[in-house]
């Protein structure tokens, strides 16, 4: 059966639509690697869309001198690293508990984990407690405190239960503990969730920057993303110079093409392509994980 001419001029402005939404989605990521491309000095003119006008590498090479942005572009790997591992880790051994019937107590359980999804301490609270764990002014301070998180852990528990028992069963029959259990059947199965809530989990992490702004002052453990909001927050050129270390400050004479705007958008991209990456890889898990984590309750 053909088109009419009526579904084909909608199909011609749904096409367009998403075309134009594409773009205005797409626009402004490309106009921050553009800028990140061009002759400082040569963007404060304005009038820069889709090509750099000046090109040169100087923003990078000012961004990959500095130690201390090199520094915490490690901290924010290793931070969404193991900070990943942890999270997920931590919330299937949670959800597994949480997804058994004979648990005694577990409506209780879920109520109080709902209240926190809701309520929190408020950030005085948080502090006082962060100090009195002696975590202020570590690494660890951005990785335990948000080691479990219910939304996710809700999540894995809906597609714990959505697994067939005779599995479990059987497993049991053959010997297997709870561990045993978790470890072998379940979270083989637990695939497409895994790679879903592991993704939502390292964006998170990765684009934290309010965490280490709080509970860190050590320069050396803060991640990428908090000096990037550093230098966002600059409003002379000077503050983010007299950060650089020996050997970039030898190369004062041939910076003067470094703007904070243009250094600024190459910390950008330094500090976003490496996730946006991530995402090809996963992207055929979102769906699935998804809804299969929230169709059976």
């Amino acid at each position: 059966m053909k088109d009419s001419s009526g579904d084909r001029m909608l199909l011609s402005v749904i096409y367009v639509l998403l075309a134009l939404m594409a773009f205005v989605s797409f626009y402004p990521f490309w106009n921050a690697a553009v800028i990140s491309f061009n002759n400082g000095s040569d963007t404060l003119r304005g009038g820069i869309t889709f090509w750099p006008r000046s090109f040169t590498l100087e923003n990078y090479k000012v961004v990959f001198e500095d130690s201390r942005l090199v520094n915490g572009f490690v901290i924010s790997v290793l931070r969404t690293v193991v900070g990943t591992l942890l999270s997920i880790g931590a919330t299937a051994i949670f959800a597994y508990g949480m997804s058994k019937t004979e648990l005694i107590g577990r409506k209780t359980y879920m109520v109080l984990c709902i209240v926190t999804m809701y309520f929190s301490g408020g950030l005085i609270p948080t502090f006082l407690l962060i100090r009195s764990l002696d975590m202020f002014n570590t690494f660890w301070v951005m990785v335990i405190p948000g080691i479990i998180s219910v939304w996710n852990m809700i999540i894995f528990r809906t597609f714990f239960k959505s697994i067939p028992a005779g599995l479990e069963e059987s497993a049991r029959i053959d010997g297997c503990s709870n561990w045993g259990v978790l470890f072998r059947i379940i979270l083989p199965l637990s695939g497409p969730v895994i790679a879903t809530l592991s993704l939502f989990t390292a964006v998170y992490h990765w684009n934290d920057w309010f965490t280490p702004s709080i509970y860190i002052s050590n320069t050396d453990l803060l991640p990428i993303q908090t000096k990037l909001q550093q230098i966002l927050n600059s409003n002379i050129m000077s503050e983010q110079m007299a950060q650089l270390d020996s050997a970039a400050q030898g190369r004062m004479g041939q910076m003067k093409a470094v703007t904070t705007k243009s250094l600024s958008m190459a910390t950008m991209m330094v500090a976003t392509i490496p996730i946006l990456c991530v995402y090809p890889f996963l992207q055929k898990y979102f769906v699935k994980g998804v809804l299969v984590g929230s169709l059976k309750e």
